[in-house]
């Protein structure tokens, strides 16, 4: 039976963390390819983390590069490629910079493994999600941004933490956009089967959902850099959803038009908008409706004038991705 085939753009911490948890996992052989200029550290990586198969018990070939041809056969490229957020410093002004970064990733992939399914992590993620879909040309269903994933974690942790519980038995969803306008949900949020408004009063509960609403930039203040570990456990949940075509529902970046109401009735002008998916084999194989308060949907339709204001500055910046 043959391995699957995961790509890695760039070599940073999330981009290492990755390629290590996808290999531990075994979901298949890794390359890690980052720019000529630290050809090094993605090989250096690579050998590392190869190194930790004898102890750890895990079987992959793990190889490390800046030639773009080794991608070639991926079933799953992960983009982390493109600047950190600095202390201070907002999602909305990684644009000019990272727009350009994953283009030119975007356009290799487009050559080299024109059949691998796309996931996002670079941000500002709901433009980079946009431009990636632009640029490669694949059918949206294929080109995924991650954030619902860390957001709902980061979510679920923090309840977890008010009631002294396992966060194994906290679910619980968000919408919109990644970063400040996220929408979570404590309507759709429980605790094994408990509504969480049944255990924690309401102004516990908003406190959660503003912290993780926020919950990057806190790393950022605390570490003066982006967080990696949580973001990388993310994005490898949704590697395994894909290469072992295990159907799971994980909110995602995904493209919406009639979908929540984002563009009804304009053909062409979707977004990539965080919804709940059902990631498969095929990518995303489905958008899950549910139905909202209208308190929930305003905030929702706040979120998606936010991304559309984001992927708006993109367009400007890129004529060619209107």
């Amino acid at each position: 039976m043959r391995r699957a085939k995961i790509s890695v753009i760039g070599a940073g911490n999330i981009g290492g963390e990755c390629a290590r948890s996808i290999a531990m996992k075994e979901l298949g052989d890794v390359v890690l390819i980052d720019i000529p200029e630290k050809e090094g550290v993605a090989k250096g990586k690579a050998l590392d983390i190869a190194s930790c198969a004898p102890i750890e018990r895990f079987d992959c070939t793990l190889t490390g590069g800046s030639n773009y041809e080794a991608i070639a056969g991926s079933d799953v490229v992960v983009v982390t490629a493109g600047v950190p957020r600095k202390p201070g410093q907002s999602r909305d002004d990684l644009v000019g910079i990272n727009s350009g970064i994953v283009k030119g990733v975007c356009e290799n992939i487009r050559k080299h493994a024109p059949n691998s399914i796309v996931i996002l992590v670079s941000n500002p993620l709901d433009a980079m999600v946009y431009v990636a879909w632009k640029t490669t040309g694949f059918h949206h269903s294929k080109v995924i941004g991650q954030a619902g994933a860390l957001d709902v974690a980061r979510f679920r942790a923090f309840l977890a933490m008010k009631l002294g519980c396992s966060v194994e038995d906290v679910t619980a969803l968000l919408l919109g956009g990644h970063g400040d306008d996220m929408v979570p949900l404590p309507n759709f949020t429980s605790v094994h089967g408990i509504p969480i408004r049944q255990l924690l009063p309401e102004n516990v509960i908003t406190e959660c959902v503003d912290r993780a609403k926020q919950g990057g930039g806190e790393i950022v203040k605390l570490m003066g850099t982006s967080a990696w570990y949580a973001p990388s456990a993310g994005t490898v949940q949704m590697v395994e959803a894909i290469v072992r075509d295990k159907k799971r529902i994980i909110p995602c970046a995904a493209y919406c038009e009639d979908e929540y109401g984002v563009a009804t009735g304009q053909p062409g002008k979707g977004l990539f908008v965080g919804v709940p998916v059902v990631l498969g084999s095929k990518g995303v194989e489905k958008i899950v409706p549910i139905t909202l308060t209208g308190d929930e949907k305003a905030l929702l339709d706040k979120s998606v004038s936010s991304v559309r204001e984001l992927v708006g500055i993109v367009k400007k910046l890129m004529p060619e991705m209107a």
